[in-house]
């Protein structure tokens, strides 16, 4: 990937062909920090419809200004994943003691608290079955995508929301694996 705004323009320009002749029904971004939205914007004749990236705990409501930067501009959904951090769990906020009480007052985990606090801000979320990273097997898969759906059949309170919105830490890179021309991006 390039962060130059003129290749990432000319390589959404054919994502556009692409919709255009029928070849997908939607198109979106990965990992784009708001400078590279901006560059697709610029020349965009159709918005992308997602930006997917990284969004837990301690990162913020607005998650350095991606969500402002893609859904208040243009109406770009954040779509998430890494709810409880990537590539592996963050033991920071598996361990965290503000989601344990209220993992605890509800009857859930961490993770499960976690990924509330993502859906219960409006984003939508990418789920792995297991903590085996996509490694799971029939029932290990089902009962743990299932226990993950369960999230929609409970919610957390305004005060432990604000709680969770208020956490700083940890602050990770939301878009961890982007182009270079994004601050913090892997690699740089």
């Amino acid at each position: 990937d390039s962060p130059d705004p003129k290749v990432i323009q000319s390589q959404w320009a054919v994502i556009e062909e692409a919709l255009a002749e029928g070849k997908t029904r939607s198109v979106g971004v990965v990992n784009f920090c708001p400078s590279a939205l901006k560059s697709v914007l610029q020349t965009a004749k159709v918005f992308p419809a997602v930006n997917y990236i990284m969004v837990h705990v301690g990162m913020g409501e607005d998650v350095h200004g991606l969500r402002g930067a893609g859904e208040n501009v243009a109406g770009i959904r954040t779509f998430t994943y890494g709810q409880t951090g990537e590539p592996n769990p963050n033991t920071e906020i598996v361990n965290n003691p503000i989601l344990q009480r209220i993992g605890k007052s509800h009857g859930k985990s961490t993770e499960e608290v976690a990924l509330r606090w993502v859906l219960q801000n409006g984003m939508a979320a990418s789920i792995r079955p297991s903590s085996s990273f996509g490694k799971c097997v029939e029932e290990e898969c089902r009962l743990g995508i299932a226990k993950q759906a369960s999230c929609f059949d409970w919610a957390l309170t305004e005060r432990e929301m604000a709680k969770m919105d208020a956490m700083e830490s940890p602050d990770d890179n939301p878009t961890l694996f982007s182009s270079a021309g994004c601050p913090g991006a892997f690699g740089t």
